[in-house]
């Protein structure tokens, strides 16, 4: 441990005598008493930044390329071929201008590398140079946040009157879902009403619930048919992201959002379509809720709309399978419950 201190000691030392040695030296730049201002370091660094810009610019694009499926998956969604086309126009404008800007930062800084016949030229102003690129930037920005602005109100806008309604529930650490019965209603819930069977907390006091039924293993939807997503949180906040629809909504305790969308693809065509039998489309949870947060995925189906409606006719409303909870139902309701969920007394 002694020798340890000593060898440390040393190298401060040596770093302290070296930082000293250069403050003199850049005092007496500064004097003008030292008149060297360049040396072999100077070209140094300017071959290594031309280096840098043509390895690193090489392996950018190496990489690009040869990851581009990784992170461009398929779109299944109808919004979701309108995402694509404005994140890549966003890309292809801003990834064109750090391009340039980075090639003449690097190319300048070797170009212009300092030498004792060369001055550098005192340049001050230039108002019509200014005005370019101050308005040229404005007016290519106002168009794409104007462009984006314009697809996020059009998916955050009401849903069609079509819609399958669906109730996805985010909670440390995984999904569960609600759907509506025959009725098409989802029924009201409470915070307060949540126990350990009822973890939606379904209110029974609202006939619509009577019918409804869940899911916890996994979460359907039909294509071609517009889905609204009914998105809550239990405990903390978790993020709703399906990649393949470019969906993506915050699930916030206390605050529903709600995200709608049409998927273009069945399950068994995006298998076709990529070739991987075993492809399936999932929720995510994109919120680092807790150490459970990677274990938040829950598999989701899309089915043709016949296959769909068959799927939710071999469904059986929650309340069937837990009939202790007509016990909640007012006692004017209780008929219709019972018929409503198919309970046999």
């Amino acid at each position: 441990m002694v020798q340890f201190l000593a060898v440390v000691g040393i190298v401060l030392f040596l770093v302290i005598l070296f930082t000293i040695l250069r403050i003199l030296r850049l005092l007496n730049v500064a004097r003008g008493t030292d008149k060297k201002y360049a040396s072999t370091g100077n070209k140094v660094n300017a071959m290594l930044f031309m280096a840098f810009l043509i390895i690193m610019g090489g392996l950018m694009v190496w990489y690009s390329v040869a990851e581009f499926d990784k992170y461009d998956p398929p779109v299944a969604s109808e919004h979701g071929v309108v995402t694509d086309q404005l994140f890549w126009i966003t890309m292809g404008v801003t990834g064109f201008i750090f391009i340039l800007t980075h090639i003449l930062l690097f190319y300048f800084s070797y170009r212009y590398q300092y030498k004792e016949t060369s001055r550098a030229l005192f340049y001050p102003d230039n108002s019509k140079l200014e005005v370019i690129w101050t308005v040229i930037p404005a007016i290519v920005l106002s168009v794409l946040v104007f462009s984006g602005w314009k697809a996020w109100t059009d998916i955050t806008s009401k849903a069609p009157d079509d819609s399958e309604v669906i109730e996805i529930l985010g909670y440390q650490f995984g999904w569960t879902v609600r759907y509506p019965g025959t009725d098409n209603q989802l029924g009201n819930y409470d915070y307060r009403l949540i126990d350990a069977e009822n973890i939606w907390g379904m209110d029974f006091t609202d006939k619509a619930s009577f019918d409804d039924f869940t899911s916890t293993t996994e979460i359907h939807v039909p294509k071609g048919k517009p889905v609204l997503f009914k998105i809550r949180a239990r405990d903390v906040l978790h993020s709703v992201y399906v990649p393949e629809f470019r969906l993506k909504q915050d699930a916030v305790p206390g605050m529903p959002t709600r995200f709608w969308f049409t998927a273009t693809k069945t399950t068994a065509e995006m298998r076709e379509e990529t070739g991987d039998p075993d492809y399936n489309y999932n929720v995510f949870c994109t919120e680092v809720c807790g150490r459970g947060h990677f274990s938040m995925r829950l598999r989701l189906v899309v089915d043709e709309p016949a296959e769909y409606e068959a799927w939710k006719a071999g469904k059986q409303p929650w309340l069937q399978g837990n009939p202790d909870y007509l016990a909640k139902v007012p006692s004017d309701l209780k008929e219709l419950a019972v018929v409503s969920a198919g309970i046999e007394e």
